[in-house]
């Protein structure tokens, strides 16, 4: 029996998973790292809990499994994606802590640039709609900080790499500087349509060509990392969403799935055919083998999905657990007229508003805590029905079902709740961490493990589906309100 080891490095917690060549996962382990909030709107890891909390949980899950180094195939990374790490070639050390895709810090950069007429170029070269959320501005602002005057980039000292780029760095003992396509589509900084850093871009953000790494395809030779006592090969890197894409087996045009994570995200592929978005979509590299031909999808963001919910753990104490949310939602018929827009670190499509804040309306006396943790929970809900009814406009094909994937896709009431406020199916697959898994498929392809992607589909099989139970008007009112919630929040801190 041989396994691929996925790595799967998200925005709160570090994976790792072994996929056996049955496609199952006999092991997976997590490890949650702190966040780091310096002010307001501001998200921070430091890269050094990152590495440590991936590379520590990838060796307990090898020693738990018993899987032996030997029959590790390859290795498979997939992370969090625009999240920023710049760091010394000559050690390795950072030179500033990871900025993470939710921080806002350059949010009065970006209102700059689109108002020197750059957004569209930017729009059309990258399919990026300019925002603080990509990687682009955040370098600016590391290298503003640690290197204005760009000597130690320009001469390659310091090294720019979304986290993949930092994970293949560190595994590969410094030999390897590098990253994949669907990661560098979310930079800001790549040409989508000739797979190429933008020369154009890397002067509007004064970021030097020698600090980026080379640009491969998802399934691809990243190098070798000693584990075990053995040299096992890095041969899949994609970005999270694209990963769950791939996980998900959405191979053809049109297929789609949405990742129910600390943020939701709905991508479907487009194939070939990078499509335009007339409202509030992004277009985005889709995960390839090596000499394969572009693939592209079409995404839609929400920046606050199950993060609201670790919120309402963490920050106000409702719960101890985040799975008590499911409990407390079920105890009320519904939210006594509360409505919560966790619009924390802005609002993402189909808005894209960087100065809304986090709002809670329809408070009464007689407003409890269930029915704000039910709030909350219906708000992932919506905010992902946002991006399904603004992609079938764009696209003109209407979904049929949902795929749905990801932590919080275990909630059964979120589900439901989603199939209902969408009016559509919602299918969970049986394994559900579709970005380890994917990130695994790809890895595995290149080594042989499975022959394609047919193999691969023969693989997924669905849990349990979700079908609409709420009338047309109730759906109508419930969504009529939500985007009143939304509008009220919108805007919150600009300052006048």
């Amino acid at each position: 029996m041989k396994y691929v080891l996925a790595l799967d490095q998200g925005t709160t917690s570090s994976r790792a998973a072994l996929v056996s060549e049955e496609g199952k996962i006999v092991c997976i382990l997590n490890r949650e790292f702190p966040q780091i909030y310096p002010k307001e709107g501001w998200v921070e890891h430091d890269p050094t809990e990152i590495w440590s909390s991936q590379y520590g949980i990838m060796m307990e899950a090898i020693a738990k499994s018993g899987v032996s180094a030997e029959d590790i195939a390859a290795i498979g990374i997939t992370n969090q994606r625009e999240t920023t790490v710049v760091w010394e070639k000559s050690t390795g050390k950072p030179v500033y802590n990871a900025i993470v895709w939710q921080c806002r810090r350059t949010a009065g950069r970006i209102e700059e640039i689109v108002k020197s007429g750059a957004g569209d170029m930017i729009r059309e070269k990258t399919g990026l709609i300019a925002d603080a959320y990509f990687s682009a501005s955040k370098i600016e602002w590391i290298l503003n900080e640690v290197d204005p005057d760009r000597v130690r980039a320009k001469n390659g000292e310091l090294l720019f790499g979304t986290v993949d780029s930092y994970l293949i760095w560190k595994l590969t003992g410094g030999k390897v500087h590098a990253t994949d396509r669907t990661n560098a589509a979310r930079t800001m900084l790549f040409n989508i349509h000739a797979m190429q850093w933008d020369e154009e871009l890397l002067r509007l953000f004064n970021i030097p060509r020698a600090m980026l790494p080379k640009v491969l395809c998802s399934g691809d030779d990243f190098g070798f990392a000693p584990v075990g006592g053995r040299e096992i090969p890095v041969f899949g890197v994609a970005g999270d969403q694209q990963a769950a894409l791939f996980g998900q087996c959405c191979f053809s045009a049109g297929e789609a799935k949405n990742t129910y994570g600390t943020g939701c995200f709905l991508l479907m592929n487009t194939g070939e055919t990078p499509a335009k978005s007339k409202n509030g979509l992004l277009t985005t590299a889709a995960a390839t083998l090596s000499g394969e031909k572009p693939q592209y999808a079409l995404e839609g963001s929400v920046f606050i999905g199950g993060a609201v919910i670790q919120w309402l753990r963490d920050e106000m104490r409702f719960f101890a657990e985040s799975k008590d949310a499911e409990y407390y939602a079920r105890k009320v018929e519904d939210t006594g007229g509360v409505y919560l827009v966790p619009a924390f670190t802005g609002i993402g499509a189909p808005y894209w508003d960087m100065y809304a804040r986090g709002i809670i309306v329809g408070l009464t006396r007689g407003t409890r805590r269930e029915h704000i943790v039910r709030a909350a929970q219906e708000s992932i809900a919506f905010q992902s029905a946002e991006l399904v009814f603004a992609m079938e406009k764009d696209t003109g094909i209407g979904l049929k079902t949902l795929k749905a994937d990801g932590g919080a896709s275990r909630d059964g009431f979120l589900m439901q709740f989603q199939s209902d406020i969408v009016n559509k199916t919602v299918v969970r697959p049986v394994i559900r961490e579709t970005t380890a898994l994917g990130a695994a498929y790809l890895a595995g392809l290149r080594a042989g493990v499975w022959q394609d992607r047919n193999q691969l589909k023969k693989l997924w099989l669905a849990e349990k589906e979700f079908t609409p139970a709420m009338g047309e008007a109730e759906r109508e009112k419930r969504l009529c309100k939500w985007r009143d919630a939304v509008n009220r929040c919108r805007g919150w801190a600009k300052e006048s």
